[in-house]
């Protein structure tokens, strides 16, 4: 028998995740997030490595985590304002990690104007409304107010298999999360400043926070929450025909 989406348990699964970028209040039982965490270790790993770790927060952290977060997002959008009156004002540079706000390839870039355009599109913000644009990012630093803000750190010496493997774990952990009517969402935005998550954990040295993300029940009259970005194909490399013509030189000759 052929194994559609409709007989496939795990394709429905797997089509069913979506990111979730507005929740309800409704927490997490403890015995559900313990399920879901261990789901995740089945994940596999460069030499079983898992050169990474997961910080979590709930309740009162979670809430110190999203002022934190906010004020930094708040300053650095305020000083951009200013700026533009006074070119002396310093802009706040962030202490992520990485780049994240680093322009995308030109190779990728369509894709993620497309999904911006269906972002925005749904709030009704045009490119030209800042302040609109401003205010529909600031949600990313509040996790979108999901019970549960989650962490990944990956090892730098371990770059690049470590952020490969914490891929693997993450989405293992969204998957199961989701088989348990959990609904999630990758947040690489909160990568952006490391400062409120070192506020609240204690992190290895030589680990970089490389993305945050969200667990929590999505709010289903959310209008945010019925966006469906494409899911394009996985694209194969062409097949190199060198040896082809090579082989057929050999059966001529």
């Amino acid at each position: 028998m052929t194994l559609t989406v409709e007989t496939n348990d795990f394709s429905a699964l797997t089509a069913s995740r979506r990111s979730t970028r507005a929740f309800t209040d409704r927490e997490i039982p403890a015995e559900v997030l313990d399920a879901i965490l261990a789901d995740a270790t089945t994940a596999p790993s460069w030499s079983n490595t898992r050169a990474f770790r997961v910080a979590l927060a709930t309740g009162e952290r979670a809430a110190r985590l999203r002022e934190h977060y906010g004020r930094l997002f708040d300053e650095e959008i305020t000083a951009h304002a200013r700026k533009a009156e006074d070119p002396t004002v310093e802009i706040p540079v962030p202490d992520g990690d990485f780049p994240v706000r680093k322009r995308y390839p030109d190779e990728v870039r369509p894709a993620q104007i497309e999904v911006a355009k269906l972002l925005y599109g749904i709030h009704g913000i045009e490119r030209a409304d800042i302040e609109g644009r401003n205010r529909v990012a600031r949600r990313n630093v509040t996790a979108f107010d999901a019970p549960v803000m989650g962490f990944v750190f990956v090892h730098e010496d371990m770059l690049p298999w470590s952020a490969m493997d914490a891929g693997l774990m993450l989405q293992t952990l969204f998957l199961s999360a989701k088989s348990r009517g959990v609904d999630s969402c990758p947040i690489g935005f909160l990568a952006i400043w490391r400062e409120p998550v070192e506020a609240e954990f204690e992190i290895p040295e030589g680990y970089q926070l490389i993305t945050g993300f969200a667990l929590g029940y999505a709010d289903l009259e959310a209008p945010i929450n019925a966006m469906q970005a494409p899911r394009p194909p996985i694209q194969l490399a062409a097949v190199c025909h060198t040896h082809d013509r090579h082989d057929q030189n050999l059966v001529l000759d």
